[in-house]
């Protein structure tokens, strides 16, 4: 091991004329190569692994201290304290990268957590290092370390934040979705029961008209009337929240594949081994408007003259699948700023703790996979142990 104070020696060849036969010309060189090193941001090292496992570090720079709270000294007298201030979550992974570098000769690349004693804090430390092999079977590394504690609690910060948004959507979401079932069933309850009394006060009254053509006329487009606004209450209801939930996401994903079927003109298939399958309101009303969005972005924009919808479980997973015959998307399509139907429906299924994937179908067009978990059967999370 060399001296602690050894300074890394300048790389040879040397592009410096005259400069092995002049000690000054040498001592020049060796002072700019410090002043370069000591400046870079971090801390330029070499590091040995013998081939028995002994570990040693040639060459640290002044950069040592501010960056490990060690002194050049400490740590090359005693190369085990490096791995020593690496967290124990983080170790390791520093060892497997390591490794995987010796094995190859290929770049170490490793990023970690370091508790720093002099601080009492704990530090992100990126390492690069490209390694050469030694005589006796070890490794060198000639490398840099830096600090990178801000950018990873930015990146952090920015996940946090990028969570906080996504559960603040989904709860936006689940509001509007319950919003929409009470708007539904106000709409449904009270405009339909009225208009349907109305509905029948009209069938009572008129055959008490007096005989007048004029009066007869009235009284048959007031009825009209009242039964086109008896649709469109049952279409906005629908549009709100189909009652077709409340029989099970089975019968209301069918519904809506015949609805797309006869409002579009294309031919619509929609296929499930289950009967039924049992679903949070939420995770159903969710699953849903995945699927009206996707219908809808078929009839806008792919140009399909076909539509193949299934609907399976595999294990704890609740897979839909939706496949069109269409023209296809492109990469260029996903990223467009105004694609908030393929974001949101992205988002949903996040929401729902599962995953979207576009991909192109079979014989071209796209298909859209929505996988989420389903949850455990009541029998199953009751785990209370029962008295004898």
């Amino acid at each position: 091991m060399s001296h602690p104070d050894t300074p890394l020696p300048p790389p040879a060849p040397v592009s410096v004329p005259g400069m092995q036969a002049d000690p000054a010309a040498l001592i020049d060189y060796q002072a700019r190569f410090n002043a370069v090193v000591n400046h870079t941001p971090g801390l330029v090292y070499q590091f040995v692994r013998h081939a028995d496992g002994g570990t040693a570090f040639p060459y640290l720079s002044e950069g040592c201290a501010a960056l490990l709270g060690l002194s050049v000294a400490e740590l090359q007298q005693d190369p085990a304290r490096f791995p020593q201030l690496i967290l124990a979550e983080d170790r390791k992974r520093y060892e497997e990268t390591m490794h995987a570098s010796k094995s190859a000769l290929e770049g170490w690349n490793w990023e970690g957590r370091l508790w720093i004693e002099a601080w009492r804090d704990v530090k992100w430390i990126s390492l690069r290092a490209t390694p050469a092999p030694l005589a006796d079977g070890g490794v060198q590394w000639d490398g840099i370390m830096t600090n990178v504690t801000a950018s990873k609690l930015e990146q952090e910060e920015a996940r946090r934040s990028r969570a906080r948004l996504a559960e603040l959507t989904a709860h936006i979401e689940q509001v509007k979705e319950q919003e929409r079932t009470r708007i539904a069933r106000e709409i449904h309850d009270d405009l339909g029961g009225n208009l349907t009394a109305i509905k029948m006060a009209l069938a009572m009254l008129v055959p008490r008209l007096p005989d007048d053509a004029s009066l007869q006329e009235r009284a048959a487009y007031l009825d009209h009337l009242v039964d086109r606004t008896i649709e469109a209450v049952h279409r906005i209801s629908l549009d709100l929240r189909p009652s077709t939930l409340d029989l099970g996401i089975v019968a209301a994903l069918e519904w809506q594949a015949r609805e797309f079927e006869k409002q579009s003109g294309i031919a619509c298939i929609f296929r499930s081994y289950d009967a039924d399958i049992e679903l949070e309101q939420d995770h159903a009303s969710a699953l849903f408007r995945i699927f009206q969005e996707a219908l809808t972005n078929i009839a806008k924009h792919a140009g399909a003259t076909r539509v193949t919808v299934s609907l399976r479980r595999q294990r704890q997973h609740l897979i839909l699948s939706i496949c069109d015959n269409g023209r296809g998307i492109t990469p260029a399509d996903r990223l467009k700023p105004q694609s908030f139907g393929l974001r949101g429906m992205g988002e949903r299924a996040t929401a729902l703790g599962g995953t979207m994937t576009l991909s192109a179908a079979p014989g071209g067009g796209t298909m859209v996979t929505v996988k989420i978990r389903l949850a455990a059967p009541a029998a199953a999370r009751n785990t209370e142990p029962t008295e004898a």
